[in-house]
């Protein structure tokens, strides 16, 4: 039955390129003029498709005495006469070529459009940083439609890069597509290592947005093959830091004598007990704050980066924190609950913390993230489901990247383990 099937396919798909080439002729044929008397007549190519005609000249002519109207070709033996055959033989492998590119791509088949890609007319050269464009401007336009601000950024910076990578390596402001390969990659990949000073996952992100445009080409029928087809992008596992409940008592408790710190603090202290990102804590509006399953208020957020929902119970010290800012004139002015800076600002005030507090870590914004979800929460117990879907992620797995067990976590589920086992030795 199956072999009925396969040999019905491929009866039918040679069926399909038997018509196909029924439909496509090439004739090579001498032109006569209307006042034609005698002498040379040009040697003209006329290129069927589907019905359609399309003529150009050779640029030979040839006497029409020694020309062959069956194979539409000179006839003779000397030198002279192989290389104007040769030449013709030349032309029609290439009409050939362009074809079966144009049926392999799925492009229109017109004898105008064989014609235009075999001269050029179709125009210059597709180029690397125009297509990049394309893409660029679209997600400019959909900013805040399903695509967040810092994709637009990404997208950018990596177009900056490509920018800057061409000039260097090239000494061009763009490059054909066609010179897009292995090798490429390969120098694109050192290039933002070497010079950039790009941590490999970092290059990775870069190379999987290039990748996005590249692809475009490929579909497009501009580039015959995906150069990124044998080439191996993988990203290294990071071991992601996160306070310890040691040094985020000592955040949370310090009393600074600049105003400004102590907001920087609470804001910080805020994300640590409730794991939304910067933006989010930036974005957090009364409107955003509902009355939960158990009466207490949670904030619903629609995260800015993936657009999914994080639904948080919040708990008794992130609750403090709202309380504290529920008069603040410039929260107030803004519609938002919190003060929240500039995320560089923000982080440039945490050094400082993390110096008074005499913390030897790289205290960011963004570490408040993964001290909520491992200090805070599964370090206490919270299931990593639960966890999860608080930060708003669509996989579990990327939960248990974003997140480590702590050693105490480790050590409470041993002793439980340990006094489950001691009754078996009893």
């Amino acid at each position: 039955m199956i072999f009925r099937e396969l040999q019905s396919y491929f009866y039918s798909l040679k069926k399909r390129v038997v018509i196909l080439a029924k439909n496509f002729t090439l004739l090579f044929y001498l032109k006569k003029r209307s006042n034609y008397v005698s002498g040379n007549l040009p040697v003209y190519m006329r290129i069927s498709v589907n019905g359609s005609r399309s003529e150009m000249s050779m640029g030979r002519d040839c006497d029409p005495e020694k020309w062959n109207t069956v194979s539409g070709r000179k006839t003779g033996t000397k030198s002279d006469t192989k290389e104007f055959n040769a030449y013709l033989d030349t032309v029609q492998s290439k009409v050939y070529q362009v074809y079966r590119s144009l049926l392999e791509t799925g492009a229109e088949l017109s004898a105008e459009n064989v014609r235009n890609v075999l001269t050029g007319v179709n125009g210059r050269p597709k180029m690397i940083l125009e297509i990049f464009q394309d893409p660029n401007q679209k997600l400019f336009q959909l900013r805040g439609k399903g695509f967040a601000k810092s994709t637009l950024t990404k997208y950018k910076t990596c177009y900056d890069h490509t920018s800057e990578f061409l000039r260097c390596k090239y000494g061009k402001s763009d490059l054909n597509i066609q010179k897009l390969d292995y090798e490429f990659i390969s120098e694109f990949e050192f290039w933002l290592k070497s010079q950039k000073s790009c941590g490999h996952n970092t290059v990775m992100k870069y190379l999987t947005n290039f990748k996005k445009i590249v692809m475009i080409c490929v579909k497009n029928g501009w580039l015959s093959q995906d150069p990124f087809a044998t080439y191996r992008m993988s990203r290294q596992v990071v071991n992601r830091t996160a306070l310890t409940e040691v040094e985020l008592g000592k955040v949370a408790g310090k009393d600074f004598e600049n105003e400004r710190l102590n907001q920087v603090r609470d804001i910080f202290v805020f994300s640590c007990f409730t794991g939304l990102s910067y933006i989010d804590v930036y974005n957090l509006s009364s409107q955003q704050i509902i009355e939960g399953i158990n009466g207490e208020k949670w904030p619903v957020v629609n995260r800015e980066k993936t657009d999914s929902e994080s639904r948080i119970p919040l708990l008794p010290v992130a609750l403090q924190i709202l309380e504290k800012y529920e008069d603040h004139l410039p929260c107030a002015a803004d519609g938002r609950l919190l003060p929240v800076l500039s995320n560089q600002k923000l982080n440039t005030y945490l050094k400082e913390i993390a110096d008074v507090c005499r913390i030897n870590k790289t205290l960011t914004f963004h570490l408040a993230r993964h001290t909520f979800a491992t200090t805070v929460a599964l370090a206490n117990g919270v299931p990593i489901e639960s966890v999860s879907k608080m930060l708003g992620h669509s996989s579990i797995k990327t939960t248990q990247i974003y997140a480590k067990i702590v050693d105490k976590k480790i050590s409470e589920d041993m002793n439980l383990l340990k006094a489950r086992l001691s009754t078996y030795l009893k």
